[in-house]
């Protein structure tokens, strides 16, 4: 059989009826369209969360300073707890077996920072060097904060990037000062600009990190004050944050966050349980903590996606069924308007199986085609969902080949009953036929 010829009158019977043919392929165009479209979001979420993720630590167990309850908190407890201190760091420290690493944090209620007329909206962290470990951020250029100025209560500072853009702009920081507080400190190194997308995985606020300046730890418990203040009669404290002030009516916490990296990802589950007993047994029973698993958010986030996923993929789903049963019901009317050609090439010598595969090739080049406008159409739907929803999308190889495959079944599924019908014709009936 000649399949050019064949190809040659497929495209033929198509032209001939442009509108029809352009009518039949809508469905197959916006199912295929609703496939790249929807998976593209899928896939930049799941992107986007597995870089969150990263920036958190998959490895890492935190724990944060909170306001405990007071209505399941009594008073004696909450007056003995001592809040999140470096003594808990000891004692979760003892388990070496599961854990690596800790790193204490303090978030100093320090919003702006100065240099000269310039200054900057931030968020001061002090910590220790072995942040660097804990987390996924790089230094740009210069230097983190070391051992040495932690242990001489150095006034060194590094800039996030946002900072050192709001207070530099394109000259270099490095050995100038900027003033914190009521302090001056040397800027010895700028971070990499980090993305941190729409800030939140699974209900859980991420900072923009860009924003953080980094000091000494020891520098500031030693130099920056963080003293009760007296509030109605009772013994309250501000906890510094970017962007919130509130007066907190329980004990000071010596710090603001432990970041635990356990040395095994298998020991995740059991090392967040230890930290819990410790701490619990440390404060009394009183929840002025918090824990945030990034491993466990992770899974979470993957489970939203899969749901958010088969229910997109469903609704894209319906969209290609219903192109297919288009497309069935004007190959069967196509069938019947050609009757009287399916039979004159029955009685030249064309086959039942060439008569088939006809109609069956004008069914998926209908597909195909539509497959190929729809792709276009979901690049173009994923570019604009990026641009002005703000949402990260990403169209991958794997979704272009699923819509491809997709339509050709398509084709093959709903064109073989109409090509099957066409060539089960009786060639006498067939040329007789009006």
């Amino acid at each position: 059989m000649n399949y050019n010829r064949v190809f040659e009158i497929a495209v033929d019977a198509l032209t001939g009826h442009r509108l029809r043919t352009f009518l039949t392929m809508l469905g197959v165009i916006f199912g295929v369209g609703a496939v790249i479209g929807m998976l593209s979001i899928g896939e930049g979420a799941k992107q986007e969360a597995l870089e969150q993720i990263s920036i958190l630590g998959i490895n890492n167990v935190i724990i944060k300073a909170k306001i405990p309850d007071e209505s399941t908190s009594s008073d004696i407890g909450m007056a003995r707890s001592p809040g999140l201190s470096l003594a808990d760091a000891d004692n979760i420290a003892r388990f070496s077996e599961i854990v690596d690493n800790i790193v204490p944090q303090r978030f100093e209620p320090i919003k702006t920072i100065y240099h000269g007329s310039n200054q900057a909206a931030v968020r001061v962290v002090s910590t220790i060097p072995e942040y660097m470990t804990s987390s996924s951020v790089e230094v740009d250029y210069g230097r983190f904060i070391t051992r040495r100025d932690n242990d001489a209560f150095s006034q060194i500072c590094v800039l996030g990037a946002k900072a050192k853009k709001s207070l530099f702009a394109f000259e270099d920081p490095i050995g100038q000062s900027v003033r914190i507080g009521d302090l001056s400190f040397m800027v010895v190194g700028v971070m990499a600009d980090k993305y941190i997308g729409r800030g939140k995985v699974e209900g859980f606020e991420l900072k923009n990190l860009n924003e953080d300046v980094y000091i000494p730890f020891n520098t500031a418990v030693k130099k920056m004050e963080r003293i009760p203040q007296q509030s109605g009669g009772q013994v309250s404290f501000w906890m510094g944050s970017a962007d919130t002030e509130q007066i907190q009516k329980h004990n000071t916490p010596e710090i603001d966050q432990l970041t635990v990296t356990v040395t095994d990802l298998k020991y995740i589950e059991a090392a967040t349980k230890l930290i819990d007993r410790i701490l619990q047994r440390r404060h009394f029973n009183v929840v002025d903590y918090e824990t945030v698993v990034p491993e466990s958010l992770l899974r979470q986030t993957q489970k939203t996606q899969q749901i958010f996923n088969i229910v997109m993929g469903a609704i894209a789903g319906i969209s290609l069924l219903v192109g297919g049963i288009g497309i069935m019901n004007i190959m069967l009317a196509t069938v019947l308007e050609r009757t009287r050609e399916i039979g004159i090439r029955r009685a030249v010598g064309a086959t039942r199986a060439d008569i088939m595969r006809q109609f069956l090739i004008e069914a998926v080049s209908i597909c195909l085609i539509g497959c190929a406008v729809g792709i276009i159409l979901g690049v173009t739907l994923a570019k604009a969902i990026s641009f002005y929803a703000d949402w990260p999308t990403i169209v991958s190889y794997s979704s272009i080949t699923l819509a491809v495959g997709v339509s050709a079944t398509v084709g093959i599924v709903f064109g073989l009953y109409p090509a099957r019908k066409a060539a089960s014709f009786d060639v006498i009936e067939a040329l007789r036929y009006e």
